[in-house]
């Protein structure tokens, strides 16, 4: 089965996670990856590109970054406001409706980052064009699926065309302008309801741009 990641699929996915659906994910906290990845840089302007619930936005805003984030679902930033509006630095965060495949953010930023964000386009090529938003001396974050055989769906069980491993993503970065700084892929189990543990496959990718 092939999936469109369009406007459509992904304002199903949040409405159906605010009624309490298998897409709920709009109260998670943020990945555990955000802040092993970005401790150490010096707080500056960053854009998050799928920004979904907003829980990495914010966990950035209230370390003293200023954020834009952008996601192509209403529901998703209507629900990301909410929860933004208590989070202790809304001042620093900027909600932008967007379709990522097109629309351009007009500036470049010291940080970039993406989580589990699957417009509709190559995964490959969103990776590409998006890392073409980091400022000279920035960093670009990215955090997807590792598909397996046999997953199907979106969510826990991401399907192939919304993954890529690390070596697909680096392989595409040029040397005399990117350094890796992180390459990794992970497996960590997520508690889901009636405590049932699920198996999350996860790639992360950091680098850091040249000039």
């Amino acid at each position: 089965m092939t999936y469109e990641f369009d406007k459509d699929f992904w304002e199903r996915h949040w409405q159906q996670g605010r009624a309490g659906g298998s897409g709920s994910m709009g109260g998670n906290p943020p990945n555990p990856y955000l802040a092993r990845e970005t401790s150490g840089l010096t707080p500056g302007t960053a854009l998050d590109a799928g920004c979904g619930g907003g829980a990495e936005a914010i966990w950035l805003a209230s370390h003293g970054w200023h954020v834009t984030a952008a996601d192509i679902s209403p529901e998703a930033l209507a629900r990301a406001a909410e929860r933004a509006a208590t989070s202790g630095a809304p001042e620093r965060l900027r909600w932008v409706e967007a379709d990522l495949s097109v629309w351009s953010p007009g500036a470049q930023f010291d940080l970039v980052m993406t989580h589990y964000a699957h417009p509709a386009m190559p995964q490959l090529e969103f990776y590409d064009r998006i890392a073409g938003w980091v400022a000279p001396g920035g960093t670009l974050l990215i955090v997807g699926h590792l598909h397996t055989p046999g997953s199907t769906g979106h969510g826990h069980h991401p399907p192939a065309e919304a993954s890529a491993t690390s070596a697909a993503i680096t392989t595409r970065m040029d040397d005399t302008e990117w350094e890796i700084v992180t390459a990794e892929e992970h497996l960590r189990t997520l508690t889901g309801h009636g405590g049932r543990a699920i198996p999350l496959r996860d790639v992360v990718v950091r680098a850091t741009r040249r000039r």
